[in-house]
């Protein structure tokens, strides 16, 4: 609704969210509609790496297919929100699918691209290994993946050792539990994860894929290339 309200020119209010970590927050839609001179460095170094035939997964507006596509990158848009994929259908994006990721799996493809915290579509800890599973299967020989994400343990209280007052409630801190609304209406509650480069590297190993560090951002946020290994 929101996406499709802005679009529209019906643009009166944004999108409120509130999380486990906080109770109250602001998604601001003109933010969904950004250009590439209004992305951050890691967004630009992230669609620059992009080659051959993309899957912008968790695509939202179009943002980032859509300026692939400008640049003559063989690039398709997939997102489970209906308003969303119809959206960047209105923005001009040729190839598009309406689906969960875990879905679609039936094609192949040089890169996968997951911005926007994008490995937070993997939920929990527990289910990131059967999600990088399953980007793995849609890979082609020679394929990466591209993701984004933070370490969010700085949203957390230190005590005097230099240790983190972490809940005792969730298998991991950066597991996170949201629901959002707009114009008085709220969406289902959602599990989303964030994850620290150390784990991902990790889990990605356990999985049979490389994990390299391409860049860090100014506050706690970084951009990883994942590949298969090679024996």
């Amino acid at each position: 609704m929101a996406l499709l309200d802005f679009h529209s020119g019906r643009y009166t209010e944004d999108i409120g969210t509130s999380s486990s970590l906080q109770e109250e927050d602001i998604l601001p839609l003109p933010y969904l509609f950004r250009n590439f001179e209004e992305m951050p460095q890691l967004e630009k170094r992230a669609l620059q790496l992009c080659n051959g035939r993309v899957l912008d997964i968790g695509c939202g507006a179009g943002n980032h297919s859509l300026h692939l596509q400008d640049q003559g990158v063989d690039v398709t848009a997939l997102d489970n929100s209906l308003g969303a994929i119809e959206v960047c259908k209105k923005r001009g994006i040729r190839k598009t699918i309406l689906g969960d990721i875990l879905g679609h799996s039936t094609e192949t493809y040089d890169t996968l691209l997951l911005l926007m915290n994008g490995i937070g579509l993997a939920g929990t800890l527990a289910s990131l290994p059967i999600f990088l599973r399953h980007l793995k299967v849609m890979l082609k020989p020679q394929g990466q993946i591209i993701v984004d994400s933070s370490d969010i343990i700085y949203m957390y209280d230190k005590d005097e050792d230099g240790g983190y007052w972490v809940p005792g409630n969730t298998d991991y801190y950066g597991e996170v539990r949201f629901q959002l609304h707009y114009k008085n209406k709220k969406g289902p509650v959602f599990d989303w994860l964030y994850l620290d480069f150390d784990t991902l590297k990790s889990y990605a190993s356990n999985e049979g894929l490389n994990c390299e560090m391409i860049a860090q951002g100014e506050h706690y946020d970084y951009l990883a290339k994942l590949s298969q290994i090679e024996y």
